[in-house]
């Protein structure tokens, strides 16, 4: 008779195996546990504030919610060049009665008027007006209570509307709307203001970028040289606007940059301007240049100087020996080496860049402003919501778009950030 082999076991009498794939799954639910806090920030502090906004940048449920019999009723009319029939103009008629009751009127006055101005004039004049029809023909009456009836655009803006969903946030973020063919065509040209925004914002950003490049470049490279102990001083200076306010920073800017302010003072005093002819570099694009390209400087030159203290010397020297000069060695051997750093801080500053608000806001004046100071002026002056919801989508795209573009080019496993 064969011996049979007992299997091994623990103490306590339960097998080794078992035990083993307990003490594992007992490890994994401790560390999950770990990292839960560390989700749930990332849950409700990025995801739902993300996805709430992609939701509200297409979701317009008001019309469709309040107006429910008037966008029934249109469902039968085809938009032609005929009013609607005898029935929306009843239905019309009824729910203004109820909206102005209710006192709800003013969500679908707000609503259609982002899409047609003078409809929150229209609506509320009609809404006043309209109880005192009783009976038919709704038609006749209500155009003449207001001449706005009796255009085919106004119905043919409520139809549009009767949808909870739409994508007339992301045409009127580029300054398009749809006509009263239901065609997408551009805004008249005194309301056509984002689409110059968009390319303000990314011109501003390039040249931010480049800008704290071209400044710190030689910093990052002179800190990469120097000894540790002269190079850590210095590495103070470079983070010392980190410890400082960014109001006060701000503020700093605006008493340097002002006509009556010490730039401007030391130009007179030297003669290079007359004193009736001080300079204007704040509260318009100079401000915003020089305050973003200053708060900005500090995280270019990190990556750079990550990068530029792994390279050894002697890449240059060996260049220079066999017969460089040195614009040469520079520009074939030191130059490539540090592309990893001049990508991570180009990104990040492009990134930082293209989403500021509080420092246009305080330094740029008119001819300062970003597409983040329009966002935050729907968010709380025109209470367009769904716009600005739209906007921030658009803006958070195009960073995606670079971030996947640096990736194929550069390589995100070749960025260093320090």
């Amino acid at each position: 008779m064969q011996n049979q082999t007992r299997p091994i076991t623990t103490a306590d009498g339960i097998p080794l195996k078992v035990s083993l794939r307990r003490a594992e799954r007992k490890n994994k639910i401790r560390s999950f546990l770990f990292v839960v806090p560390t989700l749930l920030f990332i849950l409700f502090a990025f995801l739902i504030p993300i996805f709430d906004m992609l939701f509200l940048s297409v979701h317009t449920p008001e019309v469709v919610d309040l107006m429910p019999k008037t966008i029934k009723a249109l469902k039968s009319w085809n938009g032609d060049e005929t009013l609607p029939g005898e029935a929306a103009f009843a239905a019309l008629a009824d729910e203004l009665k109820i909206l102005r009751k209710n006192r709800t009127l003013g969500q679908v006055t707000l609503r259609l008027n982002y899409e047609k101005t003078g409809m929150r004039s229209l609506l509320n004049k009609t809404a006043r007006k309209v109880r005192k029809i009783k009976t038919g023909p709704y038609k006749e009456k209500m155009i003449a209570i207001a001449g706005g009836w009796g255009e085919r655009e106004t119905w043919v803006v409520i139809k549009r509307m009767g949808k909870r969903f739409t994508s007339t946030h992301y045409l009127a973020s580029f300054d398009l709307k749809y006509n009263q063919n239901n065609k997408i065509v551009s805004q008249p040209q005194v309301q056509r203001i984002h689409k110059k925004m968009w390319l303000r914002t990314l011109w501003v950003s390039l040249a931010v970028t480049a800008l704290c490049l071209l400044l710190g470049y030689p910093v990052s490279f002179l800190l990469s040289t120097l000894p540790i102990r002269i190079s850590n001083l210095l590495m103070i200076c470079v983070l010392l606007p980190f410890w400082t306010s960014l109001l006060v920073r701000l503020t700093s800017w605006i008493v340097l940059l002002q006509k009556q302010g010490v730039l401007n003072d030391i130009f007179v005093w030297a003669g290079f301007v007359a004193d009736e002819q001080r300079v204007r570099m704040v509260y318009n694009m100079t401000g915003t240049l020089v305050a973003m390209t200053h708060i900005l400087l500090p995280f270019m030159v990190l990556p750079l100087y990550s990068v530029m203290k792994t390279i050894s010397p002697y890449y240059v020297k060996a260049a220079r020996s066999l017969g460089a000069n040195p614009f040469r060695a520079f520009r074939q051997v030191y130059l490539p080496l540090t592309i990893p750093g001049i990508g991570a801080g180009g990104l990040l500053v492009f990134i930082l860049a293209i989403g500021y608000y509080i420092t246009p806001a305080l330094v740029g004046g008119a001819s300062g402003q970003l597409i983040g100071n329009f966002i935050a002026l729907h968010m709380s002056k025109t209470l367009n919501w769904g716009l600005a919801a739209a906007m921030g989508t658009i803006l958070l795209a195009g960073v995606l778009v670079i971030y996947w573009l640096y990736n194929r080019v550069v390589g995100i496993e070749n960025m260093k950030l320090g």
